[in-house]
């Protein structure tokens, strides 16, 4: 048996050591996950608005004053989707940093 099997087959997960969470603490942690998570779709955002600033899509399918106007939404679309599809793990980081500021465990 793997150690991996192992620990799925052992009743006990250490879930003692976990300490009892108020219902303050438990929403504080629930805010913090979202700003994380939106710091990262932001980040994200203007990551990808610098890579497509310099192409130019042909005519057919683009160009013009509405494609310039919309891009912006279509490089948010394409960040809130990545981060909420794992991201590229800045929202874990600052979900921990600011666990630590607040005093509380990560």
């Amino acid at each position: 048996m793997t150690n991996f099997a192992a620990a799925l087959a052992s009743p006990s997960l250490n879930t003692t050591s976990m300490p009892a969470q108020s219902a303050a603490e438990l929403a504080k942690r629930s805010q913090i996950k979202q700003t994380a998570h939106k710091f990262e779709s932001s980040f994200l955002s203007v990551m990808l608005g610098q890579m497509f600033a310099g192409t130019d899509t042909p005519a057919p399918f683009g160009g013009g004053p509405g494609e310039s106007m919309f891009k912006s939404f279509l490089t948010e679309a394409m960040a809130n989707k990545m981060a909420a599809s794992g991201g590229v793990g800045i929202a874990a980081s600052v979900q921990r940093e600011m666990l630590k500021m607040q005093g509380l465990e990560p």
